[in-house]
């Protein structure tokens, strides 16, 4: 196997995460609160749907971690409405609806929101988008794998069979609500 320079062990390239749409409801403000709880808004705490913490990893393509690199997600209530003023403003103050974290030196990340739910027309899914400085890395759609939604959902049923297992994850039972686990390459 080939040598780096200081030790390092060159790996295979790894895939890239595949990209999906924005969609139409990335903020338009973002909040005041935009840390890594979604359940908290502020002073106001959130009791709709099903507590869950969504956490990974962001690397480059040669496994390498992107510290630093900025991990939004962007999600509705547990009612399946965003803030947005497309959504007609009926989601919950409580719900914060966008998190923004900074990886750390070993590129991992982690937020506490709800299992996603269905809304009219999409599955269960959270938004992804990764930054490194000025640069957007990577959108992208994080899905659960086996919600009954998925077959019916355009944008799901269009990806190849590897994109899905690539953005479709179990969300299990944890000793601290669900847990889900979903690791980032980008090619940076």
């Amino acid at each position: 196997m080939p040598v780096l320079h200081l030790g390092v062990r060159a790996q295979a390239p790894r895939r890239p995460t595949p990209a999906q749409t924005e969609g139409p409801f990335y903020p338009v403000q973002l909040p005041a609160d935009t840390d890594h709880d979604l359940l908290r808004n502020g002073n106001a705490s959130y009791a709709g749907g099903q507590p869950a913490w969504v956490a990974g990893t962001v690397s480059d393509v040669q496994g390498r971690p992107l510290a630093g690199a900025a991990v939004e997600i962007w999600q509705c209530d547990g009612d399946g409405h965003y803030h947005h003023p497309g959504d007609g403003g009926r989601a919950d103050p409580a719900f914060q609806g966008f998190g923004r974290v900074l990886a750390d030196r070993e590129g991992q990340w982690r937020f506490r929101t709800i299992r996603p739910v269905a809304y009219s027309g999409r599955t269960p899914h959270i938004h992804v988008k990764v930054r490194l400085g000025s640069r957007e890395l990577l959108t992208t759609q994080l899905y659960v794998q086996g919600d009954p939604h998925n077959e019916s959902d355009g944008l799901w049923r269009r990806l190849s069979a590897a994109d899905r297992e690539a953005l479709t994850v179990p969300f299990r039972a944890g000793a601290d609500g669900l847990q889900a686990s979903f690791p980032i390459v980008v090619a940076a």
